[in-house]
C-alpha cells in the first residue's frame, strides 16, 4: 500500500486490506465492528453530519466516555475534513463554554449525563447529538452527498484535531495538529514501539488527552490495531486480564496500583511470596497472566517518572515497559524500545527529531510531529516555537553522551529555597507519594523558604481499603484527623525522605481533609497539580507549617 498522507486515506486503505477483521469493540462485548462495518458507519455518519452543515475546516466536539461512538463519529468528521477535539468529562460548564467558543463549534456529540452542562454553556453550538437518544443512529446523508469526493479533498496540512492543554498557567490552549504531523508522530512511535495489524489496545484514558486520541484511535487506524473501548477506567484490572492486550500505555499511578494489587496477593500467601522473591519463573509467568500482561509487546509510561521501586517491580515481572517524554504540542518527544530503556531516563530522540538544551537547561525539540500552533493564539505560538522551528518544552532536562534524556522538572515550577538551592518539587513529591499506596497527590512547598513542607492527600480508593482494615471512617476529614493514619503517613514521609538529599527532605507536613480529584480546584483534568491555586487555597495550612 502507498504511504497514506491523511487519516481518511489511511482508514480507507485499512478497510480494503482488512475488511473482515475486527477493528473496534466495547470491553463489555456489547458491540463489535469489523473494518468493513466500521467503514459503513463512518460513511453514513459523515453524510449525516454533512447534512447538518459540517464542512471541511469546521470543528466537531465530543464529550463522551470511551465507547465505540467516539471512534465512529471522530472518523466520520475527519472524512469531511473537519477538525475534531474532545472535552474532558470533568470539565465544568464554564470551561466547556470556553472551549466551544474558542473552537467555534456548531456540533457536539455527547451522552445524557453531560447534556445539561453543554446546554448551559453560552456557545455557538447548534446541534447536540445524544448517544442514548439515537441521534447518531438517525443520521443519514442527503441524496447528493459525495462521500468519496469529501474525504479525497482532505489535505495533509488540514488541521486534523485540537488537543486543549490542561490550563495550569492560564486558559487552555488549543494545540493544532495536522494530518501530516499526526502521521509523522505515528512514524516516530513505530520506530521505538512497533505496532502492526492484529495488535490489541485498550482505550481507557480520556480521549481529550493526546495519549488516547493518538495512540489508540489514530495509530489504531494507521496500524490496523484492534481497539477495545473501556468506559470505566476503574474496571481496567479486570478488563486487562480478559483482553490480554499486546500494547499498553499508562501513567505511573496505574503501575503503582497494579503493584499494590500484586503485593496484597503475595502478602496473603507466604509460599507464593517466597517463590516470587527468588524470581521463580512459573510464579512470575502466572502473575503476568493474571494481570493480563503475558502477551505484551511493549508498555509505555508517561506524564511523570515511575518510582524506582515500582520500576524494579515491573522489571522483575518481565513486563516490557519503557518511559517516554512528550507533550500535546509534539506527541512523542523521546523514547526507547523496552530492551534499551534505562530507569530514570525517558529515552532519546526518535528518528527525524532533534534535541538540544537551551542555556538555562530547557529541553528544545525540532521534529515533523510538532504542532502547527495554538488555535487563535499567535503570540503563545511564537513563544512556544522559535524562528528556527525549535519547540520550547518548558522542561529542564539533562542529556547524556549517548543521547538519553533525564527530565529534571518544569522550568517554572522549580523550588528555589531561601539559601538559593534549586530543587525539583516533582522529584520530592514522587519520593513521598510512592512510599505508601495510601497517599494521593503530594504538594511540596519551599520556594523562598528555609525548608520544605508538604500538603498530603490520601488516595480515595486506598483510603477505603485502609479505613476498613483499621475499622475507622473513610471520610477524608475523619481520616486526616485519625492518629493511626497520621502514623502511616509519617512513616511514608520518613521512607520518602531517605531517598532525598537533606535539603530536599520534607521537614513538616499536614494531611488535608479532602481528596484531590481530576478537574477540581487542585488538579487539572489530566491530574496535574494546579500549584498557584493550591498555594492560595491552602495558604493558612502552609503558613502554619512554617509557624
Amino acid at each position: 500500500m502507498p504511504q497514506p498522507q491523511t487519516l481518511p486515506q489511511a482508514f480507507q486503505q485499512m478497510v480494503a486490506a482488512r475488511g473482515d477483521a475486527v477493528a473496534l469493540r466495547s470491553a463489555d462485548g456489547a458491540r463489535t465492528y469489523t473494518w468493513r462495518q466500521y467503514a459503513d458507519e463512518v460513511r453514513r455518519i459523515a453524510g449525516g453530519l454533512a447534512a447538518l452543515g459540517l464542512r471541511r475546516g469546521d470543528t466537531f466536539a465530543a464529550l463522551l466516555t470511551n465507547r465505540p461512538e467516539f471512534n465512529l463519529t471522530e472518523a466520520a468528521a475527519s472524512h469531511l475534513g473537519a477538525t475534531t477535539y474532545s472535552i474532558y468529562n470533568t470539565c465544568p460548564t464554564e470551561q466547556i463554554e470556553y472551549l466551544l467558543t474558542d473552537a467555534d463549534t456548531r456540533i457536539v456529540v455527547t451522552e445524557r449525563q453531560y447534556v445539561d452542562k453543554v446546554k448551559a454553556a453560552q456557545s455557538p453550538v447548534e446541534h447536540i447529538l445524544v448517544i442514548e437518544d439515537d441521534d447518531i443512529g438517525r443520521l443519514q446523508p442527503d441524496d447528493d452527498f459525495d462521500f468519496e469526493a469529501a474525504w479525497q479533498a482532505v489535505h495533509p496540512d488540514d488541521v486534523l484535531c485540537l488537543i486543549y492543554t490542561s490550563g495550569t498557567t492560564g486558559p487552555p490552549k488549543g494545540v493544532e495538529h495536522t494530518h501530516r504531523s499526526a502521521i509523522a508522530m505515528a512514524e516516530a512511535v513505530n520506530a521505538f514501539y512497533p505496532y502492526a495489524c492484529g495488535d490489541t489496545f485498550i482505550s481507557y484514558l480520556p480521549s481529550a488527552h493526546a495519549a488516547d486520541r493518538f495512540f489508540t484511535h489514530y495509530f489504531g487506524v494507521l496500524g490496523g490495531i484492534e481497539l477495545i473501548t473501556l468506559a470505566e477506567a476503574k474496571l481496567l484490572p479486570a478488563v486487562l486480564s480478559q483482553v490480554r492486550p499486546s500494547l499498553f500505555i499508562a501513567v505511573p499511578r496505574t503501575w503503582e496500583k497494579l503493584k499494590t494489587g500484586v503485593q496484597l496477593q503475595l502478602k496473603a500467601d507466604d509460599r507464593l511470596k517466597a517463590s516470587f522473591d527468588v524470581g521463580a519463573p512459573h510464579v512470575i509467568d502466572a502473575i503476568k497472566r493474571r494481570l493480563g500482561f503475558d502477551r505484551l509487546k511493549w508498555a509505555l509510561s508517561g506524564a511523570a517518572a515511575i518510582a524506582p521501586d515500582d520500576f524494579a517491580f515491573i522489571q522483575k515481572l518481565g513486563i516490557p515497559v519503557s518511559e517516554m517524554w512528550g507533550m500535546s504540542e509534539c506527541g512523542l518527544g523521546t523514547g526507547a524500545p523496552p530492551s534499551m530503556a534505562r530507569q530514570g531516563t525517558v529515552g532519546m530522540a526518535p528518528p527525524g527529531a532533534e534535541l538540544r538544551l537551551a542555556d538555562d537547561g530547557e529541553l528544545l525539540l525540532r521534529a515533523p510531529s510538532v504542532m502547527k500552533g495554538y488555535r487563535n493564539n499567535p503570540v503563545k505560538t511564537a513563544e512556544a516555537i522559535d524562528a528556527d522551528g525549535w519547540l520550547h518544552s518548558g522542561d529542564i532536562a539533562e542529556i547524556d553522551d549517548e543521547g538519553y534524556v533525564r527530565i529534571v522538572d518544569r522550568k517554572k515550577e522549580l523550588i528555589i529555597n531561601a539559601a538559593g538551592k534549586n530543587m525539583s518539587p516533582t522529584n520530592i513529591e514522587g519520593a513521598i507519594a510512592s512510599s505508601s499506596p495510601l497517599l494521593g497527590p503530594v504538594v511540596a512547598i519551599g520556594d523562598g523558604r528555609p525548608y520544605n513542607v508538604a500538603l498530603i492527600t490520601l488516595d480515595p480508593d486506598a483510603a477505603t481499603t485502609f479505613a476498613a482494615e483499621l475499622e475507622i471512617s473513610a471520610d477524608p476529614a475523619a481520616m486526616a484527623a485519625e492518629p493511626k493514619i497520621r502514623d502511616i503517613v509519617a512513616k511514608a514521609v520518613e521512607v520518602g525522605n531517605a531517598k532525598l538529599s537533606r535539603v530536599e527532605q520534607i521537614k513538616r507536613f499536614t494531611i488535608l481533609p479532602t481528596f484531590f480529584a481530576p478537574g477540581s480546584d487542585e488538579l487539572t483534568p489530566t491530574s496535574k497539580l494546579k500549584r498557584k491555586p493550591i498555594a492560595a487555597k491552602y495558604a493558612a495550612q502552609i503558613e502554619e507549617l512554617y509557624a
